[in-house]
């Protein structure tokens, strides 16, 4: 039942890299997750932060956060040039990384109290992470099948 399942993802992964009738990126599942979790950071910035860490790490979180979408936007609209494509979509895995690591340092230095928020915003970052990754090995496989 697994393999089927792993079978039908990595159906699914090839299909969104290759374009299969995708129109616009906001039908990429990477693009809607991205956009939901930067919605949620910047929310959880605003609201659950200290005052001090608003413009501090809370800016940060909100950069890097947008930044995951952002890349995958603009790795979207290059599709034509795949190795252009790769290194926008390497660029969203340095970003979602780069989120994990400011979710960490307010968990661990007090400034975001709410470990249920945390470990689920983490979670899904995680995630997220490896499905821009499977994603960006898609298209990296259908480059080695084209040469």
């Amino acid at each position: 039942m697994q393999a089927t399942s792993c079978k039908l993802q990595a159906t699914s992964y090839r299909r969104q890299a290759a374009g299969y009738r995708m129109q616009s990126y906001k039908e990429l599942n990477i693009y809607k997750m991205a956009h939901t979790l930067a919605v949620e950071i910047h929310k959880m910035s605003l609201e659950e932060l200290p005052k001090f860490e608003i413009f501090e790490v809370g800016l940060q979180i909100r950069r890097s956060s947008k930044g995951v979408a952002a890349t995958i936007v603009e790795g979207f609209g290059r599709k034509l040039y795949q190795q252009e494509y790769i290194k926008y979509l390497t660029y969203a895995i340095a970003s979602c990384d780069e989120t994990r690591e400011h979710l960490e340092v307010l968990f661990e230095t007090g400034s975001l109290k709410n470990q249920a928020m945390y470990s689920n915003l983490k979670g899904r970052y995680e995630e997220l992470g490896k499905m821009v990754y499977r994603f960006r090995e898609a298209i990296q496989e259908g480059l080695r099948l084209a040469a």
